[in-house]
Formats: structure tokens, C-alpha cells, sequence
């Protein structure tokens, strides 16, 4: 079980790296991780909000400011 978490937050920690790598202009291949790492998180929480969950800050849904 630990194994697999851990395999879980290497891929989480090396999307966040090609994403960043991205903006900065890296090469074709980060870019397609990077895009698949920002449409994996918009699932979540999408998934997240249609069941009702606050996550870890319940704050979030009073904010009027998103974009």
C-alpha cells in the first residue's frame, strides 16, 4: 500500500515539475504532461464539488472572486 502511494505522489510531484517546466517554455513532451496534469486536477475537483465535498478548505465555495 505504501509502494503505491508513493508511486501516486512521484507521478502528482512530476506533473507539478512539467508544469512548471511548461510555462517556462520546455520541450513539446512536458507541455503534453503539463496539459494532462491541469485536466486531471480540473476533474477532481469538479469531481469533488458535484459530491458535495468542502475538501480541506470549506472556505472556497464562499469566495466570489474565481475566473
Amino acid at each position: 500500500m505504501i509502494l503505491l502511494l508513493l508511486g501516486v505522489l512521484a507521478l502528482v510531484v512530476g506533473g507539478c515539475v512539467c508544469v512548471v517546466w511548461a510555462e517556462r517554455g520546455g520541450p513539446r513532451w512536458a507541455r503534453v504532461v503539463a496539459k494532462l496534469t491541469l485536466a486531471l486536477g480540473e476533474l477532481v475537483r469538479s469531481s469533488s464539488r458535484k459530491r458535495g465535498r468542502s475538501g480541506w478548505n470549506g472556505s472556497a465555495s464562499t469566495n466570489s472572486g474565481d475566473d
